[in-house]
């Protein structure tokens, strides 16, 4: 079976660079569906690392993940799209896996048409795209394009969708998250995502202050207003804002970039947006994740990341937090910010290993392609 998905293109796919949600989960599908023999096919630009065919379509992504809409976009958008379901007219391809919304919507209206089945992950919740329900009066069960949801959660979000699958939670190549329960613990709590009210950052500060934790904060402020005015209201809680750089050697980074940050004084930190090797150190040397999130996040990737590098995460019971943390034995889902500041005195209870093995069991990305191919058989043609 060759799979071809359809990349999004706010930021190159594979590259590990920071704040890049969707274009990381296109990245391990691809990467699993190779470690269980199915032939992955990722249509994206060209400054994208794929692990099985990369098929350009656009030369550069857009290199901002929000931006605001423009012609030339909508045209690299619309270019993309049809290349890749040219791609698909080859004859080899089985499967469509698309992400975005926003190219099915060419589908609908009719600009492209889909010579095979289309796979698309719901990457957002019902509120947020209202094109679903729009859709949803044209589809039936023959229709050929089938939703995947990301957590239980989403999936009661967007009942009544028409051929809406089984849960697919997402997965992370754990290659790329090694463990070791010799590292270091240090007195620190890690609060990292975009900076916006809906990440709750404010409530992370608040939950430090509170408790007299040294707090890092980490996260990239998109060019949005609400975004920018958020950052300026936290500002003023915060001790020391300092970006931090990747030293030449992966080795020093321990040692000549977290080690000076955490021998001062300051109490809440921010350190600015982190490429995927550096929050690795972060997250396996924090004592806990904080996650105060303030709406029902379909997924959060920053949970099975911390999970994975042994560190448990302390969040709030929103969204898919229940489906993703062992309550008590991974972390804590609470229901308060005083939950949250109670949590902290007994987190350091938390077996490092417990976390991973978790990660290890519920979301591996062998996990997650066995479930997407079972998918594609029952529907290819």
């Amino acid at each position: 079976m060759k799979v071809l998905q359809v990349g999004t293109l706010n930021r190159p796919i594979g590259c590990g660079l920071g704040y890049s949600p969707i274009e990381t989960v296109i990245s391990n599908i691809d990467h699993g569906l190779e470690k269980i023999g199915i032939q992955s096919v990722v249509a994206c630009s060209g400054d994208s690392k794929i692990v099985g065919e990369h098929f350009v379509t656009i030369e550069k992504s857009f290199g901002e993940y929000w931006s605001e809409d423009s012609k030339i976009q909508r045209e690299s958008m619309k270019r993309h799209l049809i290349l890749s379901l040219k791609r698909a007219t080859a004859g080899d391809i089985d499967i469509i896996h698309m992400h975005d919304a926003g190219m099915l919507e060419f589908i609908f209206q009719g600009v492209v048409k889909s010579p095979v089945p289309i796979v698309m992950t719901l990457h957002v919740p019902a509120g947020e795209e209202q094109s679903f329900k729009r859709w949803n009066k044209f589809l039936t069960p023959s229709s050929g394009i089938f939703f995947v949801p990301i957590s239980e959660y989403q999936r009661k979000q967007h009942e009544g969708l028409s051929n809406l699958r089984d849960v697919i939670h997402h997965g992370l190549d754990l290659e790329e998250y090694p463990f070791s329960d010799k590292v270091l613990k240090e007195d620190y709590l890690f609060s990292i995502g975009r900076i916006t009210p809906d990440k709750g950052q404010d409530k992370a500060i608040e939950v430090a202050l509170s408790t007299k934790s040294r707090l890092i904060i980490a996260g990239n402020i998109q060019n949005k207003e609400i975004d920018k005015k958020y950052f300026k209201k936290i500002s003023s809680s915060i001790n020391y804002n300092v970006k931090v750089e990747f030293p030449e050697s992966e080795s020093d980074y321990y040692e000549n970039v977290m080690k000076p940050i955490l021998n001062t004084e300051h109490q809440i930190i921010y350190i600015g947006e982190l490429n995927h090797i550096q929050k690795k150190y972060w997250f396996s040397h924090a004592k806990a994740t904080l996650f105060p999130i303030q709406w029902g996040e379909p997924f959060g990737l920053v949970l099975i990341e911390s999970m994975a590098l042994g560190t448990p995460v302390i969040a709030l019971k929103k969204g898919s937090v229940p489906e993703i943390i062992h309550h008590g034995k991974t972390g804590y889902a609470v229901d308060t910010q005083m939950e949250m500041q109670d949590a902290i005195l007994e987190v350091s209870q938390i077996p490092p290993k417990d976390c991973r093995d978790h990660v290890e069991k519920n979301f591996s990305i062998e996990l997650m392609a066995k479930k997407y191919s079972k998918l594609y058989e029952q529907i290819k043609r």
